[in-house]
């Protein structure tokens, strides 16, 4: 009897996966796709090298003072608007004025050695005149009165460098910008060339770069060139147009590579933030495609091409760089020749039949 329902259940298997030809087709005809065609072109392009950089702005002082004494007041703060002139910070100016003061002293002091040997001169002259004195006493009031008259030069020079210092209690803005840093508080010792506040110029910034010396030496840049460049902080502008103002006649001895500076077009970014600079080294074949024949998807890029029997087969592709003329570089999934679709939305169904729109 068991065996008997282990044959029963056999044959009923075998018949229905048979289907005895009463089943129903799955099989749907897929709706036909509608859409643009263009040709994946193998053209000749640019060879590109990808340089970082970063950006700083056109103008930058750290401002310092030769008075060697404490800091008593600070008036601006990183972020702050100033302009040219403007007051920055104030050192005591007890000590640069002590200086000045000892400077113009001993120039009066100058000034009378230099009255008092000119009018001995003035004597001499008459009384050699006379016969009453000789020539050597003549030549020796002579030296003193140039000796005077060089002491009173020299403390006069003191007197200008005293004052200048002096002035320099009060720490002003070299030209109009934005304080970038400060780095002094009230009570700092500040001393003749520490930094005491970072200015930079509002307006205008350059991309620079540490350009490898293979690419400096072949020429490939000079002042005046134009190279595209992308700033990390305005990603939603795209790729912008730089032109190099400045390139170092040396190379850096430890890192082996040139200081080049690019102008952005724009000023309103940041100084320290990243940027991108593509330098053209040469040209080289490649796969293009419409930009418009690109889908994103998931973080993949794809294409639909239409194969030979008209029907359309979705491809994974890996996308490079934007070219001009709106083409897109396809760095690998088509060989080029293929005929891709342009303006889908969405992936078709795959196999379905291809019906080209005339423009």
């Amino acid at each position: 009897m068991r065996a008997m329902q282990v044959m029963i259940g056999a044959v009923l298997v075998v018949a229905i996966g048979c289907g005895g030809g009463t089943g129903h087709e799955t099989r749907v005809a897929a709706e036909p796709v509608r859409a643009a065609v263009a040709r994946a072109e193998r053209e000749t392009v640019a060879q590109r090298v990808e340089l970082p950089g970063t950006v700083e702005a056109d103008r930058q002082s750290a401002v310092s003072s030769r008075v060697m004494a404490t800091v008593t007041a600070v008036h601006v703060t990183a972020g702050d608007r100033v302009a040219a002139g403007q007051l920055l910070l104030e050192i005591d100016p007890q000590t640069a004025q002590g200086q000045e003061a000892q400077a113009r002293g001993a120039l009066a002091q100058a000034q009378a050695a230099f009255a008092l040997a000119e009018r001995n001169y003035e004597r001499f002259k008459v009384l050699t005149a006379k016969g009453a004195a000789s020539e050597l006493e003549l030549d020796l009031a002579r030296m003193q009165y140039e000796q005077a008259r060089g002491a009173v030069e020299q403390a006069g020079g003191a007197v200008a460098a005293a004052s200048s210092v002096a002035r320099e209690s009060r720490v002003v803005a070299p030209f109009a910008g934005r304080v970038s840093a400060r780095l002094a508080e009230v009570g700092d010792l500040a001393a003749p060339g520490r930094p005491l506040v970072i200015v930079e110029s509002a307006l205008g910034r350059r991309l620079v770069l540490a350009v490898p010396e293979r690419l400096k030496v072949a020429g490939r840049l000079a002042v005046g060139t134009e190279v595209p460049v992308r700033v990390d902080a305005l990603a939603d502008r795209g790729e912008l147009k730089g032109r190099v103002v400045e390139v170092a006649p040396g190379a850096d001895p430890a890192s082996h590579t040139f200081r080049v500076e690019v102008q952005l077009p724009t000023g309103d970014v940041p100084s320290g933030v990243a940027g991108r600079a593509w330098i053209a080294v040469g040209d080289r074949a490649a796969v293009t495609v419409p930009r418009t024949s690109v889908l994103a998807r998931g973080g993949l890029s794809m294409v639909v091409i239409r194969d030979g029997e008209g029907r359309a087969r979705t491809r994974a592709v890996t996308v490079g760089p934007m070219l001009s003329g709106e083409r897109v570089e396809v760095l690998s999934g088509l060989v080029g020749g293929e005929d891709v679709l342009l303006g889908l939305a969405v992936p078709p169904v795959d196999g379905a039949p291809v019906e080209e729109v005339r423009p």
